[in-house]
C-alpha cells in the first residue's frame, strides 16, 4: 500500500485554532508544547507557530512541519529510482521531475522550460530586469535575497560554511557541498552520451554542449560563441582590457578568477593535483589531465582537415589555425599577430624584457614556465618523454613530437622558393629567412643580426664567456647543448648520420648536409663581394673575413688573432704543449690530425702527391 503523508490529508480549515489542530492529530505525539508554541499576531490576529529551536515563526502548521524536519534531519521520503532521501513529499515530487525529464513550467517570453515554478520566477526576472535587492556597499542589484546575502559576504569576507575534512571555508552551503565531493570522490551527475561524471550539474550541462555543439552565449563585439556564460564574460574582458583579479604578491592582474587562483600557486608552490602513475604534481586539474595522456598515449582530439590527433581541445584549436591562417591575438607594440593568447603574452616579454621564471639552481631566468621546466632538466638529466619507436628519451613533449616526425618521414611544410620540405612550420619560417635575408634578432653589444632568437642567445655567450653546457667525461664546456652533444660523440664514437651515396658517417646532421653537397655540387651560399659560392654558411663566413681582414679570435697569451676559432685552438697548443694526436706505430704525438696523417706516410711509404712535371 502506498505511503501517504499525513499532512496531505489535512484540510487547511482545521488550522483556525489549536483545538482543531489537536483533533486532526488525535492519537499522535508529533506535535507537543516542547516542539512549538502557538502565538497570536497582535497586529492581524493571525495564529503563528514558533520553532523553539531557532525561534522562526510560521503562519501555518504545514510550513512549520516542513521547517521542523530541517532540525530533525529526518528524511523519510525515498526516491525509488536513485535512492536519494528527502525531508518532505513535495521535495521528492520536484526531484522526480529530474528523472522524468519533465519541465512543466514555461517562460512565455523566450520559451525556456524549468522543473519548478520558483526557478521559472527567478528566470523571469532576467526579462523584467527586476532586481529589487540592492547592496548598500557597492550598489549592485540582485534578483533574490539569497543572492544579495551571498554577495555581501564578498565585502565582509565572511565564509560561514566550513569543510570538516580540510578546514576550507565557503560563502554558501552549495559551494561547500560541491567542494566536499572532491574528498568523497562523488560525481552524481553523469553524461548519458559518453558516461563521464561531474561534481555538479552546471558542469554536466556545459559538457553536454560539447556533444551537441550548442554554444548559446554570443559575443556582441566579435560574434564568437561559447558553451557557458562565464566563458563569454571572461572573453569580453579581452575586448575591454579589463583584468579585475589582481595578485596580492606580485601585482599581476587576470581576466578571470580561476587564472588568478592558478597563478597564486606559482608563489605558494602548491600543486594539489597528483598523478597516480608517476607521482608528479600539477597546479590545476587540466594540466593533470593532459599529463595523464602522456602515460596512456591517448589523443582524443582530431583535426578534420589533416587527421592529426592532439591531446587537448586547446591544442586542437591552435592547430586548426595553422590551416586557416587565423591569428586573433595582436601585439599593440609591434603589430605582430599570434594564434594563441599565451604566445602573445610570451612575445610581449621580448618588448618588456620581463623574465619572471627563475632557476633556483643557476639563477637563469626565462620568459615562460615551460622553458624553465625544460631548462631544469638540463641540471637533473631528466628526460621523461620516451619514443616508442627507437627508445630515445627527450626532455619535452614538443621535442618528442618533433623527433617522431623523423620516423614518419612526413614533411608537410613546403618552401615555395626552392621546393624544400620541412617537418614543422617554424622550421619553414626560419628557412625562408635564408632567401629573404631577414635577420630580425640583433645583438646589443656588437650589432650583429641573426635569423632566429636561439642563434642570438648562443652568440651573446661569445661576449659574456658563458658556457653552461658541460661534458661529463672530460669537463669541457660549451655555449650550446647541440655543441655539447656533438662533442660527446667524440668520446662515444657515435656517428649517427650516414651518407647514402658513399656511406661516410658524421657526428652531426649539419656535417652530413654539407657533405652531401660535395656529391650534388650544390653551393647555396654566395659571396656578395667576389661572387664565389660555398657549400655551407660557415665556409662563407670564414671566406668573407679574407675580404674584410676580420680576425675575431684572439690568443689571450700572446695576443695573436685568427679568422677561425679552430686555428686559435691549434695555436694555443704551441703555448700549452698539448699534442693530442698520437701515432700508434711509433708513439710520436702531434698538434693536429693533418700532421699525424702526414707523419703516418713515413711508416707506410705511401706518397700521395706526385709531381706532374
Amino acid at each position: 500500500m502506498e505511503d501517504v503523508n499525513p499532512l496531505d490529508t489535512l484540510n487547511p480549515t482545521v488550522f483556525n485554532n489549536i483545538d482543531s489542530v489537536t483533533q486532526a492529530h488525535s492519537g499522535e505525539t508529533s506535535l507537543s508544547c516542547e516542539t512549538f508554541t502557538k502565538q497570536t499576531s497582535p497586529e492581524r490576529n493571525i495564529p503563528e507557530y514558533c520553532c523553539e529551536v531557532c525561534k522562526k515563526t510560521f503562519s501555518s502548521e504545514r510550513e512549520f512541519f516542513t521547517h521542523k524536519e530541517i532540525h530533525d534531519g529526518e528524511k523519510l521520503f525515498n526516491c525509488e529510482i536513485c535512492g536519494k532521501y528527502f525531508v518532505n513529499c513535495n521535495k521528492l515530487k520536484r526531484h522526480k521531475i529530474i528523472h522524468a525529464g519533465e519541465k512543466p513550467f514555461h517562460c512565455e517570453v523566450c520559451g525556456k522550460s524549468y522543473v519548478s515554478n520558483s526557478k521559472l520566477r527567478r528566470h523571469k526576472r532576467i526579462h523584467s530586469e527586476e532586481k529589487s535587492y540592492h547592496c548598500d556597499v557597492c550598489g549592485k542589484c540582485f534578483v533574490s535575497l539569497s543572492k544579495i546575502t551571498r554577495h555581501k559576504r564578498i565585502h565582509t569576507g565572511e565564509k560561514p560554511y566550513h569543510c570538516d575534512v580540510c578546514g576550507k571555508c565557503f560563502v554558501d552551503n552549495s559551494s561547500l557541498s560541491r567542494h566536499s565531493r572532491i574528498h568523497t570522490g562523488e560525481r552524481p551527475y553523469g553524461c548519458e552520451i559518453c558516461g563521464k561524471c561531474f561534481i555538479n550539474k552546471s558542469n554536466l550541462v556545459i559538457h553536454i554542449r560539447s556533444h551537441t555543439g550548442e554554444k548559446p552565449y554570443h559575443c556582441d563585439v566579435c560574434g564568437k560563441s561559447f558553451f557557458d556564460n562565464s566563458y563569454l564574460t571572461s572573453h569580453k574582458r579581452i575586448h575591454s582590457g579589463e583584468k579585475p583579479f589582481q595578485c596580492e604578491t606580485c601585482g599581476k592582474s587576470f581576466i578571470c578568477k580561476s587564472d588568478l587562483t592558478k597563478h597564486k600557486r606559482i608563489h605558494t608552490g602548491e600543486r594539489p593535483y597528483h598523478c597516480g602513475l608517476c607521482e608528479k604534481s600539477f597546479i590545476d586539474n587540466s594540466s593533470l589531465a593532459k599529463h595523464r595522456r602522456v602515460h596512456t598515449g591517448e589523443k582524443t582530439y582530431h583535426c578534420q582537415i589533416c587527421g592529426k590527433s592532439l591531446m587537448s581541445n586547446s591544442k586542437l584549436v591552435i592547430h586548426i589555425r595553422s590551416h586557416t591562417g587565423e591569428k586573433p591575438y595582436h601585439c599593440d607594440i609591434c603589430g605582430k599577430y599570434f594564434v594563441d593568447n599565451s604566445y602573445l603574452t610570451t612575445h610581449k616579454r621580448l618588448h618588456s624584457g620581463e623574465k619572471p621564471y627563475h632557476c633556483e639552481i643557476c639563477g637563469k631566468s626565462f620568459m615562460n614556465n615551460s622553458k624553465l621546466i625544460i631548462h631544469i632538466r638540463s641540471h637533473t638529466g631528466e628526460k621523461p618523454f620516451h619514443c616508442d619507436i627507437c627508445g630515445k628519451y627527450l626532455v619535452s613533449d614538443s621535442n618528442l613530437a618533433r623527433h617522431k616526425e623523423i620516423h614518419s618521414g612526413i614533411k608537410p611544410f613546403h618552401c615555395d622558393i626552392c621546393g624544400k620540405f620541412f617537418v614543422y612550420n617554424s622550421d619553414l619560417r626560419k628557412h625562408k629567412r635564408i632567401h629573404t635575408g631577414e635577420k630580425s634578432f640583433y645583438c646589443d653589444i656588437c650589432g650583429k643580426s641573426f635569423i632566429q632568437n636561439s642563434s642570438l642567445v648562443i652568440h651573446i655567450r661569445s661576449h659574456t664567456g658563458e658556457k653552461p653546457y658541460h661534458c661529463g667525461s672530460c669537463g669541457k664546456s660549451f655555449v650550446s647543448n647541440s655543441k655539447l652533444k656533438r662533442h660527446t660523440r667524440i668520446h662515444t664514437g657515435e656517428q649517427p648520420y650516414h651518407c647514402d651515396v658513399c656511406g661516410k658517417s658524421f657526428v652531426d646532421n649539419s656535417y652530413l648536409t654539407s657533405h652531401k653537397r660535395i656529391h650534388s655540387g650544390e653551393k647555396l651560399f654566395h659571396c656578395g663581394i667576389c661572387g664565389k659560392y660555398f657549400i655551407n654558411n660557415s665556409s662563407l663566413v670564414i671566406h668573407i673575413r679574407s675580404h674584410t681582414g676580420e680576425k675575431p679570435f684572439h690568443c689571450d697569451i700572446c695576443g695573436k688573432s685568427f679568422s677561425v676559432n679552430c686555428s686559435l685552438l691549434v695555436h694555443k697548443r704551441i703555448h700549452t704543449g698539448e699534442r693530442p694526436y698520437y701515432c700508434d706505430a711509433c708513439g710520436k704525438s702531434f698538434i693536429t690530425n693533418s700532421l699525424l696523417k702526414a707523419h703516418k706516410q713515413t711508416h707506410t711509404g705511401v706518397k700521395l702527391f706526385k709531381c706532374e712535371t
